[in-house]
């Protein structure tokens, strides 16, 4: 699985819990998951994710509810049915995706990225060197990107 290893989760965990209580509450975990990676998770997301984790109902994460949190939110992060979805979006039935592709879907997003961005952001994932992205070579891309 990407993503992070059990030290560095327990690291995150301790860097997080600012008061140094052992635990995390709706603020700091919101903090965490921003720090993680996961910048889309709004306010109300945490609070529901931590009545979900939160097996004591104290209204915070200790170590081994954030622990367990983290793997399944990787986990959903790295699904084969989201990477699928990812590559779909750059693809355009072809089977794999060019640096056309890119520039359409950087246009689609009013962006305009030079060629030479497009060339390297092809070149960080094509490991056979054909110029192109497979599915294959865009999947292993994913799956050993790590969590920032």
């Amino acid at each position: 699985m990407a993503g992070l290893t059990d030290d560095q989760i327990k690291e995150a965990f301790n860097l997080f819990d600012a008061d140094g209580s052992g635990e995390i509450d709706a603020e700091e975990m919101q903090l965490a998951m921003k720090g993680l990676g996961f910048s889309d998770s709004s306010r109300a997301d945490i609070e529901k994710l931590l009545r979900e984790i939160d097996t004591d109902g104290n209204g915070c994460i200790d170590y081994p509810e954030f622990h367990k949190m983290m793997k399944a939110k990787m986990a959903q992060k790295d699904s084969p049915e989201e990477i699928l979805k990812a590559f779909h979006l750059f693809d355009k039935n072809k089977g794999h995706i060019t640096i056309h592709d890119l520039k359409e879907v950087a246009k689609s997003l009013g962006e305009n990225p030079n060629d030479e961005l497009l060339k390297e952001m092809i070149e960080v994932a094509d490991s056979d060197k054909d110029g192109i992205v497979s599915f294959a070579e865009f999947q292993a891309m994913m799956l050993t990107t790590v969590v920032k």
